[in-house]
């Protein structure tokens, strides 16, 4: 059976390089889930998203957070109390302007 740091091992070459990367060690929960959660909504979808953390209670809480919220979430170790997340944005894109800026017109 495969472990997480297995899959994260497997997928390193195939990846895409991240399009944004946040260092939050040191960060304590839940700034560090916030952070991490405001920084993907500025990705297009199908980014990704470097996020250095605490391992332990920051890494699961991120973890689980944004892997409930659909995106998908690989870990790999950095050191013995730190923890790498690779996070791929999930969501449709932004919708299309409609060519008005407010949308419908009070005229």
């Amino acid at each position: 059976m495969s472990t997480a740091a297995d899959n994260a091992s497997a997928n390193a070459a195939s990846r895409p390089a991240p399009a944004a990367q946040l260092d939050l060690r040191g960060t304590p929960c839940p700034l560090n889930y916030i952070r991490s959660k405001l920084a993907l909504e500025k990705l297009q979808p199908g980014d990704w998203l470097q996020v250095d953390l605490d391992a332990g209670e920051p890494e699961q809480m991120v973890a689980a957070g944004l892997s409930g919220a659909g995106h998908r979430v690989l870990q790999e170790p950095l050191a013995a109390e730190a923890v790498r997340l690779l996070i791929r944005r999930d969501g449709d894109p932004p919708p299309a302007a409609s060519g008005e800026a407010g949308g419908a017109s009070l005229a």
